[in-house]
């Protein structure tokens, strides 16, 4: 395998990915294409941006004409697809935009790769689209899928084309799936970072409810690694799931932030829950265990203070972020960052 195209590369996971790969391959060339929306950020890449082996593409996935001109050229193995609206808050605002990306998008690219013959075809997706577990059990790629919110339920088409593609045209497709991925260049308006940034800066970190929603988390690395294994040894029309077997109450993870960065948690402030707020996420990451050999290998411990520490070395990337549309949404979420 010699030539990637990405899409959504300059999102978190992607770009991690992207970099992953640069490094773990040194024939690798890769392609990255992405729209630059609010949460695509060439910064993230800023590294690697003179590198020979890599090239960026601004262009939406919608755009078929856009998608064939760099299908069509006859020098790519696969298409790892993680372009997507992710933010469930987001999409509980306005769905529009995650059916027009997260669904038509995935659509247009999969009509691409037919046309070209991409040999190879990876649908970066979540566990969300599985629902919502009680207190026992754990999701498989057997489970049934459940959407409780229109980010998850977007997510869910995009997974159905592509298993039709699969079974209709005999598509060159895998799926993956993961649990809560944290970890660099994660933007900010999700928990983790969010939650650092305020808790240095003496600020309210808006947890909803009671904050008793579980959650199992995943070093983006580690995530990537897997999708990595997927791309490589994944048989075609299968699921794989990666979780990182870390589970945790949200209130718990709160807690255990402000105590690495040493302070009250007089700084929890309980907020509205969210609609339809699933309660518990839970990933059997065992069949990519046995049949791709991967396994997540960095801790919580380690992973959590590494990113910490990422954060704020890095408050400068954070303050370019913070001055976009990320504070007109959190001023309309919270009425401002809960100061």
């Amino acid at each position: 395998m010699n030539h990637i195209v990405v899409t959504g590369g300059c999102g978190f996971i992607g770009s991690n990915f992207i970099r992953l790969m640069l490094e773990t391959y040194p024939e690798l060339s890769i392609t990255n294409i992405d729209s630059l929306t609010y949460a695509g950020n060439l910064a993230n890449l800023a590294d690697i941006q003179e590198s020979k082996r890599y090239q960026f593409q601004k262009g939406d996935i919608c755009d078929r004409p856009f998608v064939d001109s760099i299908l069509g050229k006859g020098n790519v193995d696969a298409i790892v697809h993680f372009a997507a609206e992710s933010h469930v808050d987001r999409s509980i605002l306005d769905s529009t935009p995650f059916v027009t990306t997260n669904v038509n998008g995935t659509l247009t690219l999969l009509d691409s790769c037919r046309s070209h013959e991409t040999p190879r075809y990876v649908q970066v997706s979540t566990d969300e689209v599985y629902g919502s577990l009680g207190d026992e059990g754990f999701f498989t790629e057997e489970t049934p899928l459940a959407p409780n919110s229109p980010y998850s339920a977007s997510k869910a088409a995009a997974d159905m084309l592509v298993r039709s593609y699969v079974h209709t045209f005999d598509f060159p497709a895998v799926i993956t799936r993961c649990s809560n991925n944290y970890g660099a260049y994660q933007f900010p308006e999700k928990l983790l970072p969010l939650f650092i940034s305020n808790a240095r800066n003496d600020q309210s970190l808006p947890v909803y409810g009671t904050g008793e929603n579980v959650r199992d988390w995943i070093h983006v690395l580690d995530h990537c690694r897997g999708i990595d294994a997927a791309l490589r040894q994944g048989k075609v029309g299968e699921v794989y799931n990666f979780g990182g077997r870390t589970e945790m109450t949200n209130i718990a993870l709160t807690r255990l932030l402000l105590k690495l960065l040493d302070k009250p948690d007089s700084l929890i402030k309980y907020v509205t829950d969210r609609p339809g707020h699933d309660q518990r996420y839970a990933i059997d990451c065992a069949k990519a265990e046995s049949e791709l050999n991967w396994s997540p290998q960095i801790s919580f411990e380690q992973g959590l203070q590494e990113t910490i520490d990422w954060y704020i070395s890095n408050e400068e990337w954070i303050k370019n972020i913070q001055s976009g549309d990320y504070m007109t949404y959190y001023d309309q979420q919270y009425g401002g960052r809960l100061a």
